[in-house]
């Protein structure tokens, strides 16, 4: 009976995805408990005064209940002063702010808004791997533009930074079927924080060309240099931006699907119009301590000590890679470390599993780490089509 069912082509033809691979052997290794540092999860709790407020709210009637489907309005209002003095420009709770559950869902209600079969996206390699299956969902073709590597990532540890956008490459990516452009700034997992001098050129291309930009910073509050949101490069870059935010990232709380969109109200509807099918709505009562979570950030300088935190937790993981001459990517915000793995060995005669051994060398080798050192780490061919990153 089973055989004779027919799954749908948007997801019957999907191979599986590095995240179950990479969790289901983390859960079957011998060495338990596993290290994870692979998946962005956090191993440690949100800030008290924020876990606080949501015990609180489990306690209200309303917030039990189902939320409004664009999102309880304390949480909008609450983006709204937070986000706007960032956007230069008063942000309408009403109209230019919708919450979705978690901000991959935020992301493939973008999509389901405005790709339809045929209509072509381009993201930049490597890449956030959940784009993929959310763009092809509605119909739509990824297009794929490699950010250029530091030419010697190989044999030294380098910025960021390093890692550049063709300008040319892009250019030559567009035609008269791309309807969006995926942006990741500070990047996951490069950490690269696009330059402003980049951002313009992207928002250039995308108003000649009339195309709509998700732009996904979900790791806004976690950058260590200058940090500009192409939203506010000009009036005619926002109008084509729909911006992503996660209160999973900023206040260390994965686990709690609370994400939105942010962007000019002619954008925001069609997403908010798309979410309303895909989910109704999103948690209630998470949303409500998220929102109380930014209401008393900026008092108990949380942003700041969160920001100071992760890079000093960066750089005492780092002396790892320095003590061992492994070259790595320094990071710009964010808190991915891609590390240049070629100088360890593995074992010819080590049995691989068949979902494992038909993939590229760096699968394997989170395979090992795993089963022999009970560390997880994410490969990174699993974000990326470019050769060079399965080292």
């Amino acid at each position: 009976m089973a055989s004779s069912v027919r799954p749908a082509k948007r997801v019957s033809g999907q191979k599986q995805d590095v995240w179950t691979i990479v969790n289901e052997a983390a859960s079957a290794s011998p060495i338990q408990p596993i290290v994870n540092m692979g998946q962005g999860f956090f191993g440690y709790n949100p800030p008290r005064y924020v876990l606080d407020a949501a015990k609180e709210a489990l306690d209200r009637v309303d917030c039990n209940q189902y939320a409004p489907t664009k999102g309880r309005p304390r949480l909008k209002k609450a983006l709204s002063d937070a986000y706007s003095p960032f956007f230069g420009r008063q942000l309408d709770s009403e109209t230019e702010i919708t919450i979705a559950t978690g901000a991959n869902e935020a992301m493939l209600s973008a999509f389901m808004a405005f790709v339809e079969e045929g209509d072509e996206v381009i993201i930049f390699e490597p890449f956030f791997d959940q784009y993929l299956s959310n763009i092809q969902m509605p119909g739509g073709v990824v297009k794929y533009v490699a950010l250029d590597a530091p030419h010697n990532g190989a044999s030294q540890t380098t910025s960021s930074a390093d890692w550049t956008l063709d300008m040319a490459k892009l250019e030559a990516a567009i035609t008269s079927r791309t309807r969006m452009l995926v942006l990741n700034t500070p990047h996951n997992p490069i950490g690269k924080v696009f330059q402003k001098a980049e951002l313009e050129a992207i928002g250039a291309l995308c108003v000649k060309n009339k195309i709509i930009i998700l732009s996904d910073e979900v790791y806004d509050r976690l950058y260590y240099k200058p940090f500009t949101r192409i939203a506010t490069l000009s009036e005619d870059v926002y109008n084509l931006t729909l911006t992503v935010g996660s209160a999973g990232k900023n206040f260390y709380c994965t686990g709690w699907r609370v994400g939105w969109l942010i962007g000019p109200s002619h954008l925001v509807k069609y997403c908010s119009t798309a979410h309303t099918r895909i989910c109704y709505s999103s948690p209630s009562p998470l949303q409500e301590a998220a929102a109380i979570g930014f209401e008393k950030a900026d008092e108990m300088n949380f942003w700041e000590e969160s920001r100071k935190e992760m890079r000093g937790k960066m750089e005492r993981f780092n002396q790892v890679w320095d003590e061992l001459g492994i070259p790595y990517c320094d990071p710009e915000g964010g808190y991915f470390v891609l590390v240049n793995m070629k100088k360890v060995k593995l074992p010819e005669s080590y049995d691989f599993p068949p979902h494992v051994a038909d993939r590229p060398r760096d699968f394997k080798l989170a395979w090992f780490l795993i089963m022999e050192l009970g560390v997880a780490a994410i490969p990174p061919t699993g974000k990326s089509l470019v050769p060079s990153l399965a080292r």
